[in-house]
């Protein structure tokens, strides 16, 4: 079955950077799209990063410049790399995957900015 595991996670300051990975298994990883998304305390769910089989990436203009995502296809794995960190970053951040008409996510991993 489809699994993604997120980790990474943590508390870090204002400015500080923090890298997340997603490890994912059960499916053919390197003809998928991978996607990152944030929820934030009180909020819904929002797309922050996408990348596609072929290594194109998009990002939502909240996190366009200080975040990027990458991807090893020979781990499986999915990344997101958060520089120049903000408290409105505090979030739990869930890889996704798309896969026979579903959207699978993930547990998700915490990251807190203190101010």
């Amino acid at each position: 079955q489809v699994r993604l595991v997120e980790s990474g996670g943590g508390l870090v300051r204002r400015g500080e950077s923090v890298r997340v990975s997603c490890a994912a298994s059960g499916i053919n990883f390197r003809i998928h799209t991978m996607n990152w998304h944030r929820q934030a305390p009180g909020k819904q769910r929002e797309m922050v990063a996408t990348i596609t089989s072929g290594g194109s990436t998009n990002y939502s203009d909240s996190v366009k410049g200080r975040f990027a995502i990458s991807r090893d296809n020979k781990r499986n794995t999915v990344y997101l790399q958060m520089n120049a960190l903000e408290p409105e970053d505090t979030a739990v951040y869930y890889c996704s995957v798309d896969y026979k008409t579903r959207t699978y996510f993930g547990q998700g991993t915490r990251v807190t900015v203190s101010s």
